[in-house]
């Protein structure tokens, strides 16, 4: 590496604004750096809230367990709900065939809140907030 030219004599305004610089740098560096629990979280921005996590507390681990399957057989049965109705626009199903799975995704519904209920959980506690990503699930 090749050493720097050494400056001029005197230095001028330049020298001194980067004598300046190192200073307040040195000073910087030599605090402590702080611990987690020192520092403040920073403050949510427009439009984004607190993410809603799974507890680990022992207490409720298979409600959380429950919540967590929930919400992916939720995610599915949407999924499917979406898919069912643009084949029944495309006409790509004879009527019995749109009505066995209409009556299919209502029944697969219903089961869904029966056991939101047997969990004490409803059908917005399963939308995961994805945080930038929003939730999980359409509202």
């Amino acid at each position: 590496m090749a050493t720097p030219a050494p400056l001029p004599d005197g230095g001028g305004p330049h020298i001194d604004r980067l004598r300046e610089v190192s200073a307040a740098a040195t000073r910087a560096f030599s605090l402590l750096p702080a611990r987690p629990d020192e520092v403040a979280p920073p403050p949510p921005t427009r439009g984004e809230a607190v993410a809603r996590r799974l507890r680990t507390d022992p207490d409720t681990v298979e409600r959380d367990l429950v919540r967590l399957v929930l919400t992916i057989v939720e995610l599915l049965r949407q999924l499917m709900e979406r898919q069912a109705l643009h084949r029944v626009d495309r006409g790509g199903l004879s009527e019995e065939q749109e009505e066995r799975l209409g009556m299919t995704l209502m029944v697969l519904h219903e089961r869904m809140t029966e056991l939101c209920d047997r969990y004490d959980l409803t059908l917005d506690d399963l939308n995961l907030d994805l945080g930038p990503l929003g939730t999980l699930l359409p509202p």
